[in-house]
C-alpha cells in the first residue's frame, strides 16, 4: 500500500503557519476582550511563545530526512550471492507462507488448515480482507464514530435554538363576559319601587406581535378591540353610545442601557452554540482519526499473527523431521533421554502453534469490532485474513513540518482555541453584568371608542384619545457589587486558564508527533538489522543441513540437538523481522495520526450538512470516500 511522505502533507501556511494562525484568532477573536492592555498583551505573548519555544531549535536548521527501502548490507555477513538466494527461498517468512500454500490440497484455503477447527467445532471459514476496505468499512460503521457523528447535528438544533430567542412572537386573547347582576332601585319620592336588573354584555381582545431584541431590550405591539353592550329594565338608565366600540393600538419598548446592553451580550449563547457546533466537529474528526488508526494497527497485527502462525507452523515441521531423525538413531548412539528432549521440544512447538491460533482469532475478532462490518458480526466465526501485506517504501520526514502540519491540522487545538473564545465570551458577558442596571421604558397608547367599529378605528388612528404616553427609567446597583465583581474575576481567570490550556495541547501535540517520528525511524532501522539477523541464522541452518547431507556428523544426536536449537534461533529471528517491518507501518499510521492527516491520507473527506435539511431518519453525517487510487 502506498504511503504518502509526511514531507507532502505541507501546512495551510507555510514556515510561519502557526503564528499567522494565532494572529487572525488575536486579532479577530481578542479584539472585543476587554482585559486590560497589560493582560491582554501577555495572554498574546504567551500564545505566540508556546509554539516559538517548541520550534525555535529546529527552525531553519533541519533538513528533511530520506528513509529509504531497507536493503540490508549483506557483506558484513560473508555469505555467497548464491547463498543469500538460496536462504531467501528456504528460510524467509514470504517462502514459507509460499510453501504452505503449495502443498496445501486444490480448493482448500491454506489458512484454514493452519488455523484447525473453529470454536463450534467445524473447519474454519476465512474471508479475506484488504486494508482500504477494513478502513472504510469502520469508517461508515464503528459504533464510536457512529455515536460522536450526532454531536454536530445536536449542536446545529442548538444554534437555531439559541437564535429563536429573538423570533417574533405571535400572540392572541379574547374574552365573552355575559352578565345579569340585580339591584334594588330608589323610586319617585324616595318610596320603594321594586327591583331592577342591570345586564351587561362585554367582549375584548387582543392581539400582537412581541420580540426580544438583540441590544437586551424588548418590543412589543398589540392591537386591542373591544365591545360593551349594557342593559338595564324597570327604568334603568344606559350609558351612551350602547352598544360601545372600542379599538386601540399600544407600542411598548424596554431597553437596558448598561447592565444587558448590547449585542455582544445578548448573542453570547449563540456565539457559544457555535463554537460548541464548531468543537463538536473536532471532536468528531478526532474520533475518525482515532478509529481509522486504531484499525490499521488492528490490520497489522493481524498480518503479524498470520505471520507468526506460518512461521510457528513451519518450524514444527523441522522440528519433527530432526525429532524423526533422533529417534532413528536410538539402535546407535540416541539415548531414551535425549529422545525425549526431542519430543518435548516438538511438543513446545506445538503449543506454540495452538497459541499463534489463539492470537490469530484474536486478532480476527478485534478487527471485526472495530469495522463494525453488518454482514460480519463479532459473534462470526469466519476468520479475516489480510489480504496486504506489510511495506517499507520510503518515505521523507521532517520534524518541523511535521509539527507544523500537525499545528495546522490536529482537532484538539481546534478545539483548544474555541476554548479560549468561549472563555472571551463569558468574560464580555461577566465585565458588562459588573454595570449598574439602568432600563428604559417607553409606553405609547391609543384608543378609541363610537358605536361602531369603524368610527372607533378613526378615533384611534385621529389621536381623538391619547389613553397613555410613559416614560420612565429605573436604576440598580448593589453596593459593593460583590458578585458582579467576583463572576468576572472568575471568568478573567478562566481566560487565562485556557490559554495554559492551549500551551499544554501544543506541548502535548509536539510530543505525540516527536515520539511517532521517532518510532518511524527506529522502527524503520530495526528493518535492516532484523533482516540482517534472520539472514545470518538462515545461513546457519542452511550450513548443518549442507553438513548433515554431506557427512555423517550432521546425524550425531549432539548435531541434530544443535539443528533444533538453530531452528528456535530462525524463528526467533524471522518474528523479530516481521516485527519490524509490522512496527514500521504501525508508527508511520501513529505519526499520520499525531500530525492530524489521517483522513487525507486514506482519502476520507468529512462533509457536515445541515441537520435541519435533513429527513427523518437520515444519518447527521456523512462520510465520502475517494475510491480512486492515488495519483502518485
Amino acid at each position: 500500500m502506498k504511503q504518502t511522505p509526511p514531507s507532502r502533507v505541507r501546512p495551510a501556511m507555510a514556515g510561519t503557519a502557526p503564528f499567522a494562525a494565532l494572529v487572525v484568532l488575536l486579532s479577530g477573536g481578542c479584539a472585543g476582550s476587554k482585559l486590560s492592555q497589560n493582560t491582554e498583551a501577555e495572554l498574546r505573548r504567551s500564545m505566540l511563545n508556546a509554539l516559538q519555544r517548541e520550534i525555535a531549535q529546529s527552525e531553519g536548521t533541519e533538513s528533511p530526512r530520506e528513509l529509504g527501502s531497507p536493503s540490508p548490507d549483506t557483506s558484513k555477513l560473508e555469505i555467497r550471492p548464491e547463498h543469500l538466494d538460496q536462504i531467501e527461498q528456504e528460510y524467509s517468512t514470504v517462502a514459507d507462507v509460499a510453501r504452505v500454500a503449495a502443498r496445501t490440497p486444490e480448493g482448500v484455503d491454506p489458512l484454514a488448515t493452519l488455523a484447525g477447527d473453529n470454536l463450534m467445532g467445524l473447519p474454519t471459514q476465512t474471508l479475506g480482507v484488504s486494508l482500504e476496505r477494513a478502513i472504510q468499512t469502520a469508517v461508515a460503521n464503528n459504533l464510536n464514530a457512529e455515536f460522536a457523528r450526532y454531536a454536530p447535528a445536536i449542536n446545529q438544533a442548538t444554534i437555531v435554538e439559541a437564535e429563536a430567542a429573538f423570533d417574533w412572537l405571535l400572540f392572541g386573547s379574547a374574552t365573552y363576559q355575559d352578565s345579569s347582576v340585580p339591584r334594588a332601585s330608589q323610586g319617585f319620592g324616595g318610596s320603594g319601587s321594586g327591583v331592577i336588573r342591570e345586564q351587561s354584555e362585554v367582549f375584548s381582545a387582543a392581539a400582537g406581535l412581541r420580540r426580544t431584541l438583540t441590544t437586551g431590550g424588548s418590543l412589543g405591539l398589540t392591537h386591542t378591540l373591544g365591545s360593551t353592550n349594557v342593559g338595564t329594565s324597570f327604568f334603568g338608565s344606559e350609558p351612551t353610545p350602547n352598544p360601545a366600540r372600542n379599538a386601540g393600538f399600544e407600542v411598548e419598548l424596554s431597553q437596558p442601557l448598561l447592565r444587558g446592553f448590547g449585542e455582544s451580550v445578548n448573542t453570547a449563547e449563540i456565539r457559544l452554540a457555535r463554537n460548541a457546533e464548531r468543537s463538536s466537529v473536532a471532536d468528531l474528526r478526532a474520533q475518525l482519526i482515532d478509529t481509522v488508526t486504531e484499525t490499521e494497527r488492528a490490520y497489522w497485527t493481524l498480518v503479524q499473527r498470520y505471520q507468526e502462525l506460518v512461521i510457528y507452523t513451519r518450524l514444527l515441521e523441522r522440528g519433527e523431521q530432526v525429532r524423526d531423525d533422533i529417534k532413528a538413531r536410538r539402535v546407535q548412539d540416541a539415548r531414551q533421554a535425549q529422545v525425549a528432549d526431542a519430543v518435548a521440544r516438538v511438543e513446545r512447538r506445538r503449543a506454540d502453534v495452538l497459541r499463534a491460533r489463539q492470537a490469530l482469532r484474536r486478532a480476527s475478532d478485534n478487527l471485526k469490532q472495530l469495522v463494525n462490518d453488518p454482514d460480519l458480526p463479532v459473534g462470526s466465526e469466519t476468520l479475516l485474513i489480510p489480504a496486504d501485506g506489510p511495506t517499507a517504501e520510503s518515505v521523507s520526514v521532517s520534524l518541523l513540518d511535521a509539527i507544523t502540519t500537525a499545528v495546522a491540522e490536529r482537532p484538539e487545538l481546534d478545539q483548544a482555541l474555541l476554548t479560549i473564545d468561549d472563555a472571551q465570551i463569558r468574560e464580555q458577558v461577566a465585565r458588562n453584568l459588573r454595570k449598574p442596571r439602568l432600563d428604559l421604558q417607553a409606553e405609547a397608547r391609543l384608543l378609541g371608542l363610537d358605536d361602531t367599529y369603524g368610527n372607533a378605528y378613526e378615533d384611534s388612528v385621529s389621536n381623538r384619545f391619547i389613553d397613555e404616553w410613559l416614560i420612565g427609567i429605573a436604576f440598580e446597583q448593589p453596593i459593593g457589587n460583590r458578585a458582579g465583581e467576583a463572576a468576572f474575576r472568575r471568568a478573567r481567570l478562566q481566560r487565562m486558564q485556557s490559554v495554559v490550556s492551549y500551551r499544554r495541547a501544543v506541548q502535548g501535540v509536539v510530543l505525540d508527533v516527536k515520539t511517532a517520528l521517532d518510532n518511524v525511524i527506529t522502527s524503520h532501522d530495526l528493518i535492516e538489522q532484523s533482516t540482517l539477523s534472520r539472514i545470518a541464522q538462515g545461513e546457519a541452518l542452511r550450513t548443518l543441513g549442507v553438513e548433515k547431507e554431506l557427512t555423517n556428523l550432521g546425524y550425531t544426536v549432539e548435531r541434530l540437538n544443535v539443528e533444533l536449537n538453530q531452528q528456535e534461533s530462525l524463528a526467533g529471528a524471522q518474528i523479530a523481522e516481521a516485527a519490524a517491518v509490522i512496527s514500521y507501518n504501525t508508527a508511520l499510521a501513529d505519526l499520520y495520526a499525531a500530525m492530524g492527516t489521517t483522513l487525507e491520507r486514506s482519502r476520507i473527506d468529512l462533509i457536515v450538512p445541515d441537520a435541519n435539511q435533513l429527513e427523518p431518519g437520515e444519518a447527521p453525517m456523512d462520510y465520502v470516500v475517494d475510491p480512486a487510487p492515488d495519483a502518485e
